[in-house]
């Protein structure tokens, strides 16, 4: 068995602060990792730290980018035990997506389509929670109550298999040394 890694956040960006206002939803973010020390996490965000636009698929860094700006933010870190076969699969299919990162894009109409209910896929175009939705079921991770691009974030957090590992803030979670191995 193999763990697969789900960083859940809510950042005070105006995009973040707007999908909460919108959701009243916890988080408004996620992202996946392969590996227990969340040295790369995989989203569909911002390309550049300072900058909401251009935005698409993205290694995200802990410790450099937005992220070490932005470390006050609630999150949640859930891990998903998975078979070898179905870890090996959904990594594959992220570094794939990766070597052509530059080919994907945000997908801002699905964003509005999934508040609305509207399931919509459009090649190459995702929004961050219809990424790691669509990741975990064509891995066979797990099979989602709705489609990917109905997936909001919050809704990774009330899967009955998802284990909860932290709760609370996005900086107790790295402590001072880095992040630690939460296996």
């Amino acid at each position: 068995m193999k763990s697969i890694y789900l960083l859940l956040t809510r950042s005070q960006t105006f995009v973040s602060r707007a999908i909460h206002l919108a959701t009243d939803d916890p988080y408004t973010h996620v992202s996946i990792a392969f590996e227990s020390d969340l040295s790369c996490l995989y989203s569909f965000a911002r390309r550049y730290a300072a900058l909401p636009l251009p935005a698409g698929l993205v290694e995200e860094h802990l410790h450099r980018g937005f992220w070490r700006r932005h470390g006050s933010v609630p999150c949640a870190l859930l891990k998903l035990e998975v078979e070898d076969a179905v870890y090996e699969k959904a990594r594959k299919q992220v570094a794939q997506m990766m070597k052509k990162a530059k080919s994907y894009h945000y997908s801002v109409v699905g964003l509005a389509l999934c508040r609305m209910q509207i399931a919509h896929q459009r090649r190459r175009h995702y929004f961050c929670s219809q990424f790691v939705g669509e990741v975990l079921q064509n891995s066979g991770a797990l099979c989602l109550p709705k489609p990917p691009s109905l997936m909001r974030p919050v809704d990774f957090d009330l899967l009955p298999s998802a284990v909860c590992l932290f709760r609370g803030q996005l900086w107790q979670l790295s402590g001072q040394k880095g992040y630690p191995a939460v296996a």
